[in-house]
């Protein structure tokens, strides 16, 4: 006894250092420790969780096989052992310990409950329903049937399940719930889960009997997400009139503003009765009837309501466009809505999807609004005012769209926004100005004359406003993801930068709204210089997505605890929409782009990152990303603000990362050593799960050679250019890195060597070959088989540096943007040709294999390209250069001077620095 309290004594610093951070402090402990107990399983547990921590993965390695090989059953060696393997991303490694130990232990409920808990963790529905089954018939308690119940219907639901199997699975496990012997109505979420099984295999009537019982009404009255499955089960039935009884009875009687409730209601006026002639003068009468008996309930809901609750008067404007009676009878609601509910800041937004007007009941709506009194003495009547601008804009004509009327509009705009800031002058710094509709509204008036002309001037017009509005309201986010766009649009990334930090997003945001400043951002990147602001910008926001697989899955094993059914399937939805996130892998790219600029290429570097492009090009993507939250006010005739603010015209989309995808693992692939043997065997975490129709594609080298047109709509023209020239230069080489390539055994021997070297112990399960005799010990040797005719480099290839070049001189003459966006691209087909051509650089392999025309021939392309890039460089200097001198900032007398002065230093800074970088990128390259 006294010797275990002893060691625990001596493990408690261990813990502590864990616990602070210090993981170097903890190794230097355990290893003191581990020379009294040599043996000791949690110690070396504690040990490798410390490495992992230090990024030692290869030592930490050797410690968790050790321990793993023991089949620990230790309750503190199991937990450290479970942070170490989810730190090394061996999910299915956990999942076996946690086996192995309640094999040893089977009595044990609580090992058994951390088992299936590990399954939950890694997706292995199908075991995690064998394991509560088994836990049911041992333990005898009803919540582990459930957790088999929803264990069955996740495994139907996830990907990797052939749909095939889905109904099969549905089937049993409603043959699990009926098996139980408490009813599920006796727990709210047991009733969830029973319901939304019987929905899926569409047994309605079985549904109708729990919904129909009093326990089952006071649920459904008492909880929104059994109601909402309530209401989907009764129009499945084809009970949408029974369910707008129900709910008109729920308004009416009950006072429920649920809007959904007004939803159903208003669905059962319009259902299609079953006569056999909906023609008929009855059928139409009939319709008319529920149609007025509606319009009854609803204006006796709204002069009951008057202003407390909008649901009434939105409900009449619902009804009235289902109708399609866009007559005096909607614009009578139009105008009755706008009386009533005009000073709010919701008004706008609640009536656009009613005023798509046009001919006479347009020109009575813009009559109606203009008549509304322009005076401004309070914020009721500023807002109702900013609601008069809104919707007039709303319903803007091309006739009406002209640069001066357009002009006109955004002077007036401003100016009303100046004359009215006083009305928040009392405010304190933290609240927004009443008045900051007007400046947005006047931003995206300026942002529309750039459309029309093309003239800078009055982007720079829209940022001074806006950095205006700002110091007024520092808080408003919207004005900064205005400005973020604009300064974009300038050439100005660093102030763009500043405005997307200040909106200080958090958690999930860092997915929804990173695109606003990481979309092409390669195109602004100095990483070639060691300025790493953007490439860190991009591994920070990534952070969201490493800690959702982590906590995401401590939720859910949280849910499972608290039987919280209803809530699981929602947090695996969501765990899989950020770890298949379209937004996450356009950052993954566009920091693959800018790290190839700032470090050297080396074969480390290009196999790290081929193999992680591989996993995501095989992912189904879910795009999350936020564009609704950009204000528009523009006229729904003309493309909206975040069209019109989209660098380059083109938004990064699932096509764009796709080609991108393509011509980096086609280089990559080709110029590395890696096979899908060697990758198997070095692989150290879990690969990821592929959808059940993966099986399905083409091989990975097919794929990579398609061009789908629709990916390629997403791609700006010198983008194609530079697909067209990889596309070109990865043909030629091709079969060349096919015929040298080692084969996978003296890939793997020499890893094997290296990882002994390392660490002191050999890599698990690989043999170090020996020389052979007819080659050299890096591996290269002769191959019984023909060497691959060489010939000339494509045109294509030859050509692209120079019309390239021609094309700088173009866009430099057009915007700053579009010099960079063409010089950045041309900098990386240069970072192309250096990886295609990294294989050949050796002396011996190019006289083992001959190839000494072929290295003249794309040595001559490099030379070349290194002209012209360095001829770039200079030319960028000289206009960043021009940039930062007073003449360049004299854009128009309305232009605050100390916002050109930002913008001409955030321009220089870009310019100068992707000039710079390209000089480094040559010199680190050019041999």
């Amino acid at each position: 006894m006294s010797s275990f309290a002893a060691l625990e004594r001596q493990l408690r610093p261990i813990y502590d250092s864990l616990d602070t951070g210090s993981n170097k402090s903890a190794v230097v402990a355990c290893n003191k420790l581990l020379k009294k107990h040599p043996g000791n399983e949690l110690v070396k547990a504690l040990k490798a969780l410390a490495l992992v921590r230090l990024q030692k993965v290869e030592e930490s390695l050797v410690l968790c096989d050790e321990v793993l090989a023991s089949k620990p059953t230790d309750d503190a060696v199991l937990t450290a052992m479970m942070h170490v393997l989810r730190g090394l991303g061996r999910n299915i490694d956990t999942v076996t310990m946690f086996e192995e130990a309640f094999k040893q232990q089977p009595s044990n409920e609580e090992l058994g409950a951390q088992t299936f808990f590990a399954n939950v963790r890694a997706g292995h529905w199908k075991s995690a329903q064998q394991i509560a089954t088994r836990m049911h018939k041992q333990f005898h308690e009803d919540r582990y049937l459930y957790w088999s119940v929803i264990s069955t219907v996740l495994q139907a639901n996830d990907t990797t399940t052939p749909s095939s199997m889905k109904n099969l699975l549905y089937k049993l496990a409603h043959r699990l719930i009926t098996s139980g012997k408490a009813p599920s109505y006796v727990h709210t979420d047991r009733f969830h889960l029973h319901l939304s099984i019987l929905r899926e295999l569409e047994l309605y009537d079985e549904a109708r009997v729990l919904l129909d019982h009093d326990v089952g009404k006071s649920i459904c009255a008492a909880n929104l997400a059994c109601d909402e499955l309530r209401r989907d089960i009764t129009k499945l039935q084809n009970r949408q009139k029974q369910e707008g009884e129900f709910a008109e009875s729920k308004i009416v009687e009950k006072g429920d503003r649920n809007w959904l409730e007004f939803l159903s209601f208003l669905d059962a006026v319009f259902i299609l009765d079953t006569e056999p002639d909906q023609s008929s003068e009855a059928f139409k009468t009939a319709c008319l009837d529920r149609m007025e008996h509606a319009r009854q309930v609803l204006e006796k809901v709204s002069e009951k309501d008057g202003k407390k609750d909008r649901s009434g008067p939105l409900a009449l404007l619902e009804l009235e466009k289902r109708a399609r009676s866009y007559d005096e009878r909607l614009l009578t609601l139009l105008k009755s809505y706008f009386e009533q509910f005009g000073d709010k800041a919701c008004c706008y937004e609640d009536l656009q999807p009613y005023v798509v007007l046009d001919g006479d009941d347009l020109s009575s709506w813009t009559s109606f609004l203009e008549s509304v009194p322009s005076s401004i003495t309070t914020t009721n009547e500023l807002q109702r005012r900013i609601n008069v601008h809104k919707l007039l804009r709303c319903n803007l004509t091309a006739s009406q769209l002209t640069l001066e009327a357009e002009t006109t509009r955004a002077s007036l705009y401003f100016t009303e926004y100046l004359q009215t800031l006083p009305l928040g002058a009392n405010l304190p710094n933290t609240e927004l100005q009443p008045a900051d509709d007007l400046a947005i509204l006047a931003g995206c008036a300026y942002v529309n004359l750039w459309t029309i002309s093309k003239e800078e001037k009055y982007l720079y017009i829209a940022a001074s406003l806006l950095e205006y509005g700002l110091l007024k309201s520092n808080a408003s986010f919207l004005m900064r993801l205005m400005l973020v766009r604009i300064y974009r649009l300038l050439g100005a990334p660093t102030l763009a930068l500043e405005h997307y930090r200040a909106i200080q997003t958090k958690q999930v945001q860092h997915d929804t709204l990173s695109h606003f400043i990481l979309s092409r951002a390669s195109t602004f990147s100095l990483a070639a210089t060691g300025d790493l602001t953007f490439a860190t910008e991009c591994l920070e926001t990534s952070q969201i997505y490493l800690s959702n697989s982590q906590e995401t899955a401590d939720f859910v094993v949280r849910a499972f605890t608290g039987e919280k059914y209803s809530q699981i399937p929602e947090f695996i939805t969501f765990e899989d929409h950020l770890d298949n996130s379209l937004q996450r892998d356009i950052i993954k790219m566009e920091h693959v782009r800018m790290r190839f600029t700032h470090e050297v290429v080396n074969s480390d570097i290009m196999d790290l990152e081929l193999i992680e492009l591989k996993f995501i090009f095989d992912r189904n993507h879910h795009d999350n990303r936020d564009f609704q939250i950009l204000p528009d006010y523009q006229p729904r005739i003309i493309p909206n603000f975040n069209d019109q603010t989209m660098l380059f015209g083109r938004g990064e989309g699932h096509g764009w990362l796709m080609t991108l995808l393509r011509m980096y693992i086609r280089a990559l692939q080709q110029s590395s050593d890696l096979d899908d043997t060697v990758e198997e065997k070095l692989l150290i975490g879990d690969r990821p799960k592929l959808a059940a129709d993966s099986g399905n594609k083409a091989p990975l080298r097919d794929r990579l050679r398609e061009r789908p047109q629709e990916d390629l709509a997403e791609l700006t023209p010198d983008e194609v250019a530079l697909l067209d020239f990889t596309t070109g230069l990865a043909d030629w080489l091709g079969c060349h890195h096919d015929y040298i390539r080692p084969p996978p055994s003296v890939v793997l021997a020499e890893a094997a060597k290296q990882s002994e070297l390392k660490t002191g112990h050999p890599l698990k399960g690989v043999e170090i070959l020996p020389t052979p005799p007819n080659g050299s010990p890096n591996g290269h040797h002769k191959k019984d088989e023909e060497a691959p005719a060489i010939t000339e480099p494509p045109e294509i290839v030859v050509n692209f540096f120079n019309t390239m070049k021609a094309r700088f001189d173009e866009a430099q003459q057009s915007s700053v943007v579009d010099a960079l966006h063409v010089a950045t691209l041309i900098q990386e087909a240069f970072i192309f040709l250096v990886i295609e051509t990294l294989r050949f650089k050796s002396a011996s392999v190019i006289k083992i294999y001959k190839l000494n025309s072929l290295v003249q021939s794309f040595k001559a392309i490099k030379t070349n390209a290194v002209e012209i890039l360095k001829d770039i460089s200079v030319s960028l200097g000289k206009q960043s250069d021009r940039e930062s001198t007073a003449e360049a900032r004299k854009v128009t007398h309305e232009f605050v001077l100390n916002v050109a002065k930002k913008v001409g230093d955030a321009r220089k800074k870009v310019l100068e620095g992707v000039g710079k970088g390209m000089t480094r990128v040559c010199s680190n390259h050019s041999q």
